[in-house]
């Protein structure tokens, strides 16, 4: 895949919801870092109240999820996918979250 157009994300916080041992989250920030995707880190074992803000959210409490501007969820993963991960499909539905 060539690098992705990612200038939509400029001037939002996008906080990224994982904890250290989960593969889905290593495999997103992976891919995050290797294309320079502005994020921060939850870390939602450190930091249990964010946990309980995600399920409370989202009422699911699997990672990695994406919260944008402090307003939309966007999820990380995608179970149904062989790889569990599609950046095409994640883009969009990161744009989705961004223009709902």
């Amino acid at each position: 895949m060539s690098a992705p157009d990612l200038r939509f994300l400029e001037g939002h916080d996008i906080a990224v919801y994982s904890f250290e041992s989960c593969p889905d989250c290593v495999r997103l920030k992976r891919w995050m870092q290797n294309y320079r995707f502005p994020y921060r880190e939850v870390d939602i074992d450190r930091d249990p109240e964010q946990g309980d803000r995600l399920e409370r959210e989202t009422g699911k409490m699997a990672v990695p999820f994406l919260l944008i501007d402090d307003k939309r969820w966007v999820r990380g993963y995608h179970k149904e996918i062989p790889g569990r991960f599609d950046p095409v499909l994640f883009l969009k539905e990161l744009r989705g979250a961004m223009e709902g």
